[in-house]
């Protein structure tokens, strides 16, 4: 799906974030070291910085949909509060 893997255009690092998020959603998860793992013994990514996008992509909305949804899991009753 990319063309040029040696540079991401931005409709492309839109996709990939999209992919992630939709994983991350459906209750995927992933390791971000075993995706920098796969670029780097897959071949045809030789430039490293897409590599790095993309790895720096998947654990950005891993870890903001994981914030995200720990606040939605929290509810009034979690506070301890006394009510």
């Amino acid at each position: 799906m990319i063309e040029d893997k040696s540079k991401l255009s931005e409709s492309e690092v839109e996709e990939i974030k999209s992919i992630f998020k939709g994983l991350v959603e459906s209750g995927e998860r992933y390791d971000v070291d075993e995706i920098e793992f796969w670029f780097e013994n897959e071949g045809s990514w030789t430039v490293k910085e897409p590599r790095i996008r993309i790895a720096n992509l998947s654990n950005y909305i891993q870890d903001k949909y994981q914030q995200t949804a720990h606040l939605r899991i929290m509810s009034d009753d979690d506070c301890n509060c006394g009510h």
